[in-house]
């Protein structure tokens, strides 16, 4: 277990928040393997704390979902089977053809022009192969999408959600050819969300979501194949 380095502590938060974001972190970018045991001696010398933050933190991302605990031999990085990644496409496709919906009849015309900014920024860096921009432009998007509802729980719930696939995002933007349909999908709920259209943005975000499940199958599909 050698992927994390030592914390540059924020003065402004917690230290068991600021550990808690360090872990949770690692575990979605990768450098915390699934099934991967978590040692609080070894993260907490890694990370230049005491034990006790780093205990607070794997509880909180077991409640996330992120974290698994096994009787009698500790805590691991949550493992997630194709059919849990469905699962929670399939509930994350209808949140996010309600924000979608809430957000035409809600957004501002601040709003309108930073979509239109992160739509621009995402199609002008797809043939950088700069995988962490295009997902931070991809995240961007939708966040402010949830923004626009303008109701909290919503958005709650929809990140509660993305941050137990974001393994799986990471590997969906890195596929050029879906990078170059996302350009699409995202500009075509921009345009619905732009008139006020309601059902045409709920319809264009539920789609937009159900293929990236389709994508996740058929590449597992392929995977076994081989």
């Amino acid at each position: 277990m050698n992927n994390l380095t030592r914390l540059n502590l924020d003065e402004y938060k917690p230290l068991r928040d600021v550990v808690f974001e360090n872990l949770r972190e690692a575990i979605v970018e990768g450098k915390l393997k699934p099934g991967q045991r978590l040692m609080e001696v070894q993260l907490a010398e890694q990370l230049g704390v005491s034990r006790t933050p780093v205990r607070e933190a794997i509880r909180k991302l077991e409640l996330e979902g992120l974290v698994v605990m096994l009787p009698r031999k500790g805590a691991y990085v949550a493992d997630m089977s194709l059919k849990d990644i469905i699962d929670v496409l399939e509930i994350r496709a209808s949140l996010e053809g309600l924000a979608a919906s809430l957000a035409a009849e809600r957004i501002s015309d601040e709003d309108i022009k930073k979509l239109e900014s992160i739509v621009d920024e995402f199609k002008d860096s797809v043939n950088e192969s700069d995988v962490e921009y295009l997902l931070k432009k991809d995240v961007e998007f939708h966040e402010c999408i949830f923004k626009a509802t303008n109701n909290k729980k919503l958005h709650q719930l929809i990140n509660s959600l993305w941050e137990q696939v974001y393994r799986f995002r990471f590997t969906y933007v890195s596929d050029y050819d879906s990078t170059v349909k996302i350009i699409e999908e995202h500009k075509m709920i921009l345009d619905a969300i732009k008139t006020g259209d309601s059902k045409l943005a709920k319809k264009y975000a539920m789609e937009h979501i159900q293929k990236a499940e389709n994508f996740m199958i058929e590449t597992t599909s392929k995977t076994k194949e081989s």
